[in-house]
């Protein structure tokens, strides 16, 4: 890796990984106390809105943002015509939800879905206001401002949010939460970027960035279907309790895996779109990232696996006791994610997006057969189609970054079946812990201080190449 990009990778990853876990982080902590305040049934309505609202944003994007990161001929006129296509399709998105609000209580057995539809969709004209501010920052690796602005939006709608549950509001203050977010989160980029379409709508421009935002949408709509049909399987078959202890348990894994995975996707899209034409040292540079995410996402995933009912006892109450065996399971299927992203940011930046949109009509066929066989045999079982398919689906991935790179399956599991190890270790280090401490909050300190010193002496004591290059980072930018 040259010094420009390792400088401007370890900046980026850096300032991303401050913004993603001081605003996850603020956010977390804030939800946990509202969750104890308003219980699983009140998290379990929200979760019932999550395809609906995913499917809308991902029709608001259509792939354009990333389309004008990988373009490097874009220009002005292309950021207007974006805004312009965002803030119109989210517009009519938002119509039609109002309309289908009853339709969708109806459809869940839920007449107070109706009203907070109404009110929890405003998020998607909202946040399609300032989407081209946040795809300029994300062009320029400047995460820093992208801080800022998500800290500061954080904090305040999440104070919001529990004040208005200790008083009793309930499921609105989650909606209020959310709404307030996004209203703060277009004042602060409005005022940090100072961006506004300053040309016409253009349609070459639409045409140039359609061509390959098209088949991401394609791509990224089944995705999202997918990632959203368990809330509504599981909110239609069980009921909203279920769902509820379901989407907290998704949750904590999604803080685990999907941040660190987010933070490496969002720096090495535009950093590696630079070296898109250099095979050699593409490939050198993204086995790099790779290792990264295996090295950190590894241990956070399966450590939390081994420390996951002390940990929910702790943070939640016993309330939450029933999403514990489903966090476990789940950990397994989350712990791939960061290698699966990472090589569909490889396909990505080669311009490929033909060949993502055939992967996640293949990989979300069989995802969607698992889940109509798995949902009859409860929600575990459910968790664990759900690790069943994240291993296919890193096979079906490896395809075509053997294609373009010659770097497949076995090549890749080879080189993170180190971290894998250790962190198994660290789960049966986190499992023992529990098990001879009885206090929960006792058990989760104490599991918090051994394991990562465990995990950081196994890093040393085999000589990890990328724990060593990581440690090389962090002290040249101290210095």
């Amino acid at each position: 890796m040259t010094e420009n990009l390792r400088d401007k990778t370890v900046k980026g990853v850096a300032w991303s990984f401050v913004e993603r876990f001081s605003v996850q982080g603020v956010t977390f902590l804030l939800e946990l106390i509202i969750a104890r305040l308003v219980g699983p049934e009140n998290y379990g309505l929200i979760a019932m809105l999550a395809i609906f609202m995913a499917v809308s944003q991902v029709f608001i994007d259509g792939g354009f943002s990333s389309a004008l990161i990988q373009r490097q001929d874009r220009n002005e006129q292309d950021f207007s015509t974006v805004f312009y296509i965002n803030v119109g399709i989210s517009i009519a998105t938002y119509a039609l939800l109002f309309l289908a609000a009853p339709w969708i209580a109806t459809f869940f057995g839920q007449p107070i879905l109706a009203p907070i539809t109404r009110v929890y969709s405003l998020n998607l004209v909202l946040n399609s206001l300032v989407a081209v501010h946040k795809t300029k920052l994300t062009i320029d690796v400047n995460f820093k401002t992208q801080t800022k602005i998500s800290l500061l939006s954080a904090v305040f709608s999440g104070l919001l949010g529990v004040a208005l549950a200790w008083l009793g509001w309930g499921v609105w203050a989650l909606v209020w939460q959310a709404l307030a977010a996004a209203v703060l989160n277009v004042v602060f980029s409005l005022y940090f970027v100072r961006w506004l379409p300053r040309e016409r709508f253009s349609r070459s421009s639409f045409r140039k960035l359609f061509a390959f935002g098209s088949k991401l949408l394609a791509a990224t709509l089944i995705s999202s279907l997918y990632s959203r049909i368990y809330d509504l399987v599981i909110g239609k078959r069980f009921n909203s309790i279920s769902l509820g202890l379901y989407s907290r348990a998704d949750k904590f894994n999604q803080f685990a895996s999907t941040n660190i995975s987010g933070i490496l996707s969002r720096v090495s899209f535009p950093v590696l779109s630079e070296i898109q034409d250099d095979d050699a040292r593409l490939l050198s540079v993204y086995k790099k990232y790779m290792q990264m995410s295996a090295l950190v996402v590894f241990p956070l995933i399966l450590g939390m696996c081994g420390v996951a009912r002390p940990m929910i006892h702790a943070l939640l109450g016993n309330e939450w006791d029933g999403c514990v065996a489903m966090l476990q399971v789940l950990s397994f299927a989350y712990i791939w994610d960061c290698v699966i992203m990472v090589n569909l940011n490889l396909i990505y930046v080669k311009g490929h997006s033909d060949y993502v949109l055939k992967l996640e009509i293949v990989k979300k066929l069989i995802a969607f057969g698992i889940l109509m066989v798995t949902m009859f045999y409860g929600l575990l079982a459910i968790c664990v189609g759900r690790v069943l398919y994240s291993i296919i689906a890193l096979y079906l991935n490896t395809h075509y970054t053997r294609r373009l790179l010659n770097y497949g399956f076995i090549t890749q599991l080879r080189e993170i079946a180190p971290f894998f190890a250790m962190s198994l270790v660290i789960m049966a280090l986190a499992m023992l812990i529990s098990a001879l401490v009885p206090r929960a909050i006792v058990a989760l300190i104490v599991s918090l201080v051994l394991c990562p010193v465990a995990y950081v002496l196994m890093c040393r004591i085999f000589k990890i190449a990328a724990f060593a290059e990581l440690m090389s980072l962090i002290k040249d930018k101290i210095k």
